[in-house]
């Protein structure tokens, strides 16, 4: 499996039964703490990896840093936060690769591996399966705020009032490991990680490699708390603006303009969307409360291929 329906991570059968799936994922700060800086874009990298139902197992860094601009414990910083996150997901970061660059940017190859006759794609959903959220959108929006009230004291906010960026941050930590447990013990029909497209965009890349559309109602998709107050007060990333004239053409929009920003909010290291028979909902929701991971049920697939309905 390769780049031809835009799967999470590339995936190669080495015998009978058994597949490596690799990705690469890296990305400029999107917080001034570097240890966390380098958890968060690691968790992003290893969340392909989850999203096709395999386990990683090894781990390469792939870095860029202004050594005439910053020190380098601050390099020393990301590349600790990024190991302790690959420990706790079980494996190693064995090596990697760092230039010089005029901005810091930090990820991960990620190999990972699973049985060849259970990978998950992202192009196997069917009319009818039940659409599932394992993390809050809107991080986003939070960032952008984030970076203006650090940037500026124009805005009349500073950090002490952003109580939402700490729930951000702990959701963008959040392996996706747990969800992708459940849902391939669940059996899922289809999945993929919820990025930089926005749900919106990795929504439209299931119904176009599975042949069909989608439903959402917009009051059920998780948001973090404050998200929409800020949206409300003009902060929106650029990606996310990207994403709206994008996508825009896809999606039926019965609901607020305001729903469908939050539905095309760029995400870091967001969480799994999940197409499973309706049949399997109930295991997939009890796996998941095993663990204490957000489900949320918030659509379904439809027989209508490349549309995807919005609603209040």
């Amino acid at each position: 499996m390769g780049h031809e329906t835009n799967d999470d991570a590339a995936v190669f059968r080495i015998d009978g039964t058994r597949a490596l799936v690799q990705t690469v994922d890296f990305f400029t700060p999107v917080i001034d703490d570097p240890h966390l800086f380098g958890a968060i874009a690691a968790a992003n990298s290893i969340s392909d990896v989850y999203a096709m139902g395999a386990e990683p197992i090894l781990g390469l860094a792939v870095a860029g840093f202004p050594t005439d601009k910053l020190p380098l414990s601050v390099l020393e910083q990301i590349f600790a936060g990024g190991a302790a996150k690959a420990k706790e997901a079980g494996f190693p970061i064995a090596g990697g690769h760092t230039i010089i660059d005029d901005v810091p940017k930090y990820g991960l190859v990620v190999t990972g591996v699973c049985d060849a006759d259970a990978v998950v794609r992202n192009s196997t959903a069917s009319a009818g399966d039940a659409l599932y959220l394992t993390k809050p959108i809107g991080n986003g929006i939070i960032i952008s705020a984030y970076r203006a009230a650090t940037a500026s004291s124009r805005w009349g906010i500073g950090r002490e009032h952003l109580p939402e960026f700490d729930e951000a941050v702990a959701w963008m930590q959040m392996l996706n490991r747990d969800a992708a447990r459940a849902m391939v013990v669940a059996g899922a029909s289809a999945c993929t990680d919820v990025t930089g497209y926005g749900l919106a965009g990795h929504l439209r890349e299931m119904c176009s490699g599975s042949g069909c559309g989608a439903r959402l109602s917009a009051g059920a998709v998780p948001v973090i708390d404050g998200t929409r107050e800020l949206l409300a007060r003009g902060f929106v990333p650029a990606g996310t603006r990207r994403n709206e004239t994008a996508f825009r053409a896809s999606i039926e929009l019965r609901a607020t303009e305001a729903d469908f920003t939050l539905f095309c909010d760029a995400q870091t290291s967001g969480g799994l969307l999940i197409s499973i028979h309706p049949d399997r909902a109930a295991r997939l929701e009890k796996e998941m409360a095993a663990t204490g991971t957000l489900c949320r049920r918030i659509g379904e697939m439809t027989d209508r291929a490349g549309v995807i309905e919005l609603l209040v």
